[in-house]
């Protein structure tokens, strides 16, 4: 995963994003940087979802630093891109896990949602 400066085209910051822990015979915690299906979620108040990754995780990320500012355990692989809305004054964000067989991750059929704390910037 990356950020980029769009008026100076600069890379800047990069880092590896997901682990094996859930698709290999040595479940490595390590962040070596696997393949993705589906793309990050952008909100306006500068965080990043992301559930793309082989690992059964759903993370957020400062879009100007790249740091890692939460991750949390989804119950099968998250191989798709989050969605957000709005209900009552309060955002959410949604992320449908079901694995994917050629990953060799857990198959399932489940929709996971976060209410973002109250005061956070919307959309």
């Amino acid at each position: 995963m990356a950020g980029i400066d769009l008026k100076t085209n600069k890379i800047m910051w990069m880092h590896r994003n997901g682990t094996v822990r859930d698709s290999s015979p040595l479940p490595l915690p390590f962040k070596v940087g696997i393949p993705s299906l589906g793309g990050p979620l952008t909100t306006a108040g500068g965080v990043a979802f992301l559930t793309s990754t082989a690992d059964y995780y759903i993370r957020a990320y400062d879009v100007t630093t790249g740091r890692q500012l939460w991750q949390d355990r989804l119950p099968a692989g998250g191989q798709s891109t989050p969605m957000t809305y709005e209900a009552n004054g309060r955002q959410f964000v949604v992320t449908a896990d079901g694995g994917h067989g050629s990953f060799g991750t857990k198959l399932g059929d489940y929709i996971v949602a976060y209410a973002l704390p109250d005061g956070a910037e919307k959309h």
